[in-house]
C-alpha cells in the first residue's frame, strides 16, 4: 500500500496544484463603496449615492448605486443583483445569436427558451426539450467564457451526452473551447 502512495505522490501533488488554481480568490462581496464587482470580465468600483430614485448604472469604470439608504449595505446588494439579472436578460441573448451564427445550420441548434437563474454549481445547461438555463453570475464572465458556455450548451441539442460525438461538434465549431473554459473558472474562482 505504501510503495502505491509513493507511486502516485507526485501525480496527486500535480493534481492538488492544478486545481488549487481554480479555489475561490474573490473574498465574499459586502457591496460596500470602493469593493470591485465583475461585469462581462472586467472589474468595476462600486460607487453608493444617496438619492431619492434608486438604480443601477455602469459609468466609467464604476457601477453607481443610487438609493435613500446607502449606509444599507443589504439594499445595495439587492439593487446590484437585480442589475446584474436586468443585464444577464439583455446580454445573453445577444450572445446566443452570436453563438447560433457558429453552427452551420443554427436554426437547427436554437433553444427552446432562456431561463436566467442564480445556480450553486452549473455555468448552464440544456434540458430534453431544449430549454437553455445559465447562470446569472455567468454575465460576470468574460464575453469569449459567456460563448463557450452558450456553445458548449447548444451542441448538447444535438449531443445529450458528453461522448466523442459531443467534443467533435464542439471542436468543429469552438476550436479554442478548452482555453476559453480555462479562462472562465479562473476568472470566476
Amino acid at each position: 500500500m505504501e510503495a502505491r502512495l509513493r507511486k502516485r505522490a507526485a501525480w496527486v501533488t500535480r493534481q492538488q496544484r492544478y486545481f488549487a488554481q481554480f479555489l475561490p480568490r474573490t473574498p465574499e462581496r459586502r457591496f460596500v463603496a470602493g469593493e470591485t464587482h465583475l461585469y462581462l470580465g472586467r472589474q468595476y468600483r462600486l460607487k453608493v449615492v444617496p438619492h431619492v430614485k434608486e438604480s443601477v448604472k455602469l459609468t466609467r469604470g464604476f457601477i453607481v448605486v443610487q438609493t435613500h439608504r446607502p449606509t444599507r449595505p443589504e439594499v445595495t446588494r439587492e439593487l446590484v443583483e437585480a442589475w446584474y439579472r436586468d443585464r444577464a436578460h439583455i446580454k445573453f441573448p445577444e450572445r446566443i445569436e452570436l453563438c447560433l451564427g457558429l453552427f452551420p445550420d443554427p436554426e437547427a441548434f436554437r433553444p427552446k427558451g432562456l431561463i436566467v437563474r442564480q445556480t450553486r454549481q452549473r455555468w448552464g445547461s440544456m434540458s430534453p426539450a431544449g430549454r437553455l438555463l445559465l447562470n446569472r453570475r455567468l454575465v460576470q464572465a468574460p464575453v469569449d467564457a459567456i460563448d463557450y458556455v452558450i456553445t458548449h450548451e447548444l451542441c448538447h441539442v444535438a449531443e445529450p451526452h458528453h461522448g466523442a460525438a459531443f467534443f467533435d461538434l464542439l471542436d468543429k465549431v469552438m476550436p479554442d473551447w478548452e482555453r476559453r473554459k480555462q479562462r472562465l473558472e479562473r476568472a470566476m474562482a
